[in-house]
């Protein structure tokens, strides 16, 4: 018998109780039954009349998601990775020396790596490195290394692609069978063209030369795929999980029409082409866009009337998600993109290394990148369970509504004559550009979080370390046919970085950082929400933030200053305050906090700048330099 709910204490607490004084187990049915319905009232009562709506939130598609789902009654796993196995841990190769590459390949072979992509320069996340397209470079690359023990994709430029036949000979003079190697050709002319602008030939003279070779190295027995449909190129521009989907199954179909046409059986060419998809810290989203994209490659197979078959998908972390400014919170970021891409059903997961953005990785990080995958596979075991998003409400809403508005934009893209012509026409450009700039927005805003970058920064960093080769450009020595706008390739982190970049240039002319003052009114324990909130305002664009009492401001030497009073202060006492700092030499004083009615009395006292939750940090940071180079150069 349980006894009855004792007065003043939780109902958690008396099922402890009861499990302390029973030598019973509790069973499912000693819980009370809760509802939705329970729950809606609970909800309601907490939002003291606030529409439920407040509750929802919406995906740079427009989908909505909601705070509760019920369980998705008779869904089915996804078809994909074998139930239990698990994906392939990738690591990049591309130091340009060929030797320092073939030792950092062994490395990571040795370290638990099972699988190479061979990153050459220009390539789409070559980030200014990469391996020469040169055959002899290429076998020093692979020297010594089994290439039929280990997952080989290439990532490949316009410039290089040739560099796809030159592998397929390599293998040939090691007397390697073409069937034993699990090699990706990766071949993928639109992507470069979209990343470049730029392409030798028009889609009509390129797609005979891609079909015959695929053709080739199918008849040399190689088991492919040969073809990638491409979705990072969208991601990196600032595109959305939809826009990024339907741009690969735009590709992809197009490649299918390319490889039929040049003579291959349909159902082959189908089996003939993989995809690539980022990998991002949305966990729920990044779950939902790779379920989503073998739900999408079927859907086309279905409609061609070709045998079931589950699409290989690889995954890549995302490179604009990273920062060079507190580089190790990148490791946070990309653990959570790779959980969610293997959680998600990828085949293969290649991870940025967390220094990726400051320069060439160096071996930790390289170490850190492949132990991030190891630990989440043979510790957390995150393989052994076949789709465990199946049956979740959220994730099959989710990964639906994602395939319904990737394949309304997959349809808008077709009806534009095809993926070639919708960049041709700025088709795709024109609809990434919209998601990029409310991205940015929201970025600035602070609505959309880079932890170390627009919150908690720490303005004295020790930069992580790279190694010290440097960097190339990605020119292209082929003439462009057709040209296009390309697609820019952007971190989010870039405006604020390039704040700190110029705090970091004052500090070095000057032997100090350009500082604030915060000047608070009331005690601390009033004033330190807005504190910190100025603090991290400002501090995100390298502006040093020091706090006091008004009248602490001129030991500050700060040429600007920001009021972060309590909620009790009166108009008079923000007057008073504000006027004091104006005349101690304050060039700029900002209010930070709601100002509800009180803006037209702080302006007449003095104020010029006000901040607060939601305001657009870099349209206030860009200026405050402005004010700062005026107060000096005075």
């Amino acid at each position: 018998m349980i006894s009855p709910l004792p007065v003043g204490r939780g109902l958690i607490a008396w099922h402890f109780a009861s499990m302390a004084t029973h030598d019973t187990p509790l069973s499912a049915g000693d819980f009370l039954a809760a509802s939705e319905a329970d729950w809606r009232k609970l909800v309601d009562a907490a939002l003291k009349g606030g529409s439920f709506a407040r509750l929802e939130s919406r995906t740079y598609d427009g989908l909505t998601i909601e705070p509760l789902y019920s369980p998705a009654r008779g869904a089915r796993n996804v078809a994909g990775r074998a139930g239990g196995a698990a994906w392939s841990v990738m690591q990049r190769v591309d130091h340009p020396d060929p030797a320092a590459a073939n030792a950092q390949a062994r490395e990571d072979l040795a370290g638990g790596a099972t699988g190479l992509v061979l990153v050459f320069a220009g390539s789409v996340s070559a980030n200014g490195f990469g391996l020469h397209a040169d055959p002899t470079a290429l076998a020093r690359v692979l020297d010594g290394i089994d290439l039929t023990h280990s997952v080989l994709d290439l990532n490949l430029s316009p410039p290089t692609r040739h560099m796809a036949r030159e592998l397929a000979g390599l293998t040939k003079t090691r007397g390697i069978e073409p069937a034993a190697i699990d090699l990706r050709f990766s071949l993928n002319p639109i992507g470069g063209f979209a990343a470049s602008g730029r392409s030798p030939n028009s889609w009509e003279k390129l797609a005979p030369s891609l079909a015959a070779m695929v053709l080739q190295f199918a008849a040399d027995g190689f088991g492919g795929p040969f073809a990638v449909a491409d979705g990072r190129v969208i991601h990196n521009a600032g595109g959305s999980e939809a826009q990024e989907l339907a741009f690969a199954l735009a590709s992809a179909v197009t490649y299918l029409r390319a490889l039929e046409h040049g003579g291959m059986e349909l159902q082959d060419a189908y089996e003939a082409i993989y995809f690539r998809l980022t990998a991002d810290a949305d966990q729920f989203l990044t779950m939902a866009k790779f379920r989503a994209m073998r739900k999408l490659w079927a859907r086309v197979g279905s409609v061609a009337g070709l045998s079931p078959k589950a699409a290989i998908v690889t995954a890549e972390t995302a490179w604009r998600m990273l920062t060079r400014r507190d580089a190790y919170s990148n490791i946070l970021r990309s653990t959570i993109a790779v959980a969610a891409a293997g959680l998600g059903g990828a085949d293969v997961v290649t991870v940025l290394p967390h220094t990726a953005p400051l320069g060439l990785p160096d071996g930790f990080a390289r170490r850190v990148a492949r132990n991030m995958q190891l630990l989440l596979l043979e510790e957390s075991n995150l393989a052994r369970v076949t789709d465990p998003a199946a049956g979740s409400g959220a994730f099959e809403a989710l990964t639906e509504q994602l395939c319904l508005a990737a394949w309304s934009q997959f349809q808008e893209i077709e009806r534009a004559g095809g993926v070639w012509c919708a960049l041709e026409s700025r088709l795709v450009q024109r609809n990434v550009a919209a998601v990029r700039t409310a991205r940015q927005q929201a970025l600035a805003r602070g609505t959309e979080i880079l932890t170390g970058t627009n919150a908690y920064p720490d303005i004295s960093e020790t930069p992580a370390a790279v190694l010290e080769v440097t960097a190339h450009g990605a020119a292209s020595d082929e003439a462009a046919a057709v040209t296009a706008e390309p697609l820019p390739r952007l971190r989010l982190a870039e405006p604020f970085e390039a704040l700190r970049e110029t705090s970091d240039q004052i500090l070095a002319a000057t032997g100090d950082r350009p500082k604030i003052f915060l000047a608070t009114l009331g005690a601390p324990a009033e004033v330190t929400a807005r504190v910190n909130f100025a603090k991290n305002f400002f501090e995100a664009g390298g502006i040093e933030a020091a706090s006091g009492v008004p009248s602490d401001y001129p030991a500050a030497q700060a040429a600007i200053a920001c009021l972060c009073p309590s909620v009790k202060a009166s108009e008079q006492e923000l007057a008073s305050a504000a006027a004091a700092l104006k005349r101690s030499g304050a060039k700029h004083i900002y209010f930070a906090g709601p100002i509800a009615a009180r803006e037209d009395a702080l302006r007449a006292a003095g104020v010029q700048t006000f901040i607060h939750e939601g305001s657009d940090a870099l349209a206030t940071l860009n200026p405050a330099y402005d004010i700062l180079k005026q107060s000096k150069d005075r």
